[in-house]
């Protein structure tokens, strides 16, 4: 890591032509192209070919968060328009994001065609740079008016709304989906199971935390929105008596490494791994190309150090497609030794409800 300024987020910045950015998703999903970024030179394979660089005893973690249709596009009662984005539920509300938010006063309804479907309560939070408001649903607003929620950079792109779901996508909450897993089909999971590599689900809703741009130039200053987490205690015994856990995707990376460094199995994840951060849990990382100048970034370097600038032009030389719809990488955390006696890792914590 010799050379470079980890502590800005200049460090994290690279060119990434707009026609590199994929606007389709592979098919079959596990057809995408893998970077095999575990010894020199890498390797090009594709995701299907994941097991051949796994061994028996291995566990793989997937987030099965499922995306809810948490975009909306409403009405005030003077008939301007505003655009709601959902985020972490709290109780019976939703904290979210209002666009043009200043025009839009505590109290006030918001409507879908003439039915109320959103109650502006009081209160706002100023985070990540953002600020965002606290809503009441109303009725079926969320089934009945939603879309899922693309990011901006997909502006335009029509995609069936279950291929940007995992196909092990179970517990609703996410506003967007953990990337890296669209990757995987059944044929990739039934792959891994004749190979003797289990797979374990566990469950970071995708928000703020996942995607909001890094505002300072300085990374101290920036503050990872929280993001609710869920594993079980059957499943985080079986990922620490694993011989290698391999995280598809930051959002496992962040909830393993939270509970590891001392957080319960359910809670809440404010984790920004950098450059300097000690993996305790993940020793192998199978993650999508990211957006410049993003905490994303930052957090394949904190694994990889300055290779990750290596590996990035590498798949820009390649014809690698980058971001949610696009290609993917699988490198090492550095995290110990290629091997670890089952059973070492950080006892199961009890669930904190």
């Amino acid at each position: 890591m010799t050379g470079e300024d980890w502590s800005i987020i200049d460090a994290y910045d690279y060119d990434l032509p707009p026609e590199r950015i994929a606007r389709v998703p592979a098919e079959p999903r596990s057809s995408a192209k893998l970077l095999v970024g575990l010894g020199v030179p890498p390797q090009v394979a594709t995701v299907a070919d994941l097991g051949s660089y796994l061994s028996a005893g291995d566990v793989v973690v997937v987030n099965d968060s499922k995306v809810i249709p948490a975009r909306f596009h409403v009405q005030r009662a003077t008939g301007g328009a505003v655009e709601v984005l959902l985020l972490s539920p709290q109780g019976a509300t939703f904290e979210a994001l209002i666009r043009p938010n200043a025009r839009v006063h505590d109290g006030e309804l918001l409507y879908y065609e003439a039915s109320p479907v959103f109650r502006v309560l009081e209160g706002t939070t100023e985070e990540s740079g953002l600020r965002t408001r606290r809503l009441e649903v109303l009725g079926d607003a969320i089934l009945a008016h939603g879309e899922i929620p693309l990011p901006p950079y997909l502006a335009g792109v029509e995609i069936d709304p279950e291929r940007y779901q995992t196909v092990y996508a179970n517990r609703p909450g996410s506003v967007a989906a953990p990337t890296a897993g669209l990757h995987f089909d059944l044929q990739l999971l039934e792959d891994l199971t004749r190979r003797g590599i289990e797979v374990v689900r566990v469950e970071l809703e995708v928000g703020l935390g996942t995607f909001a741009p890094v505002k300072d130039r300085e990374l101290a200053k920036h503050t990872m929105h929280a993001e609710r987490y869920r594993v079980t205690a059957d499943a985080y015994d079986r990922i620490r008596s694993a011989r290698r856990v391999v995280a598809v995707g930051t959002t496992v990376v962040r909830t393993l490494e939270t509970i590891a460094h001392g957080g319960a199995l359910c809670g809440s994840s404010q984790l920004f791994i950098v450059p300097g951060f000690e993996f305790q849990s993940v020793d192998l990382i199978l993650t999508n190309f990211h957006v410049p100048r993003s905490t994303l970034v930052a957090l394949v370097a904190a694994a990889v150090g300055s290779s990750w600038r290596t590996l990035y032009e590498y798949a820009l030389a390649n014809d690698f497609r980058f971001l949610s719809l696009g290609d993917a990488m699988l490198i090492p955390t550095g995290r110990g030794a290629s091997t670890r006696p089952p059973g070492t890792g950080t006892p199961a914590q009890e669930i904190d409800e």
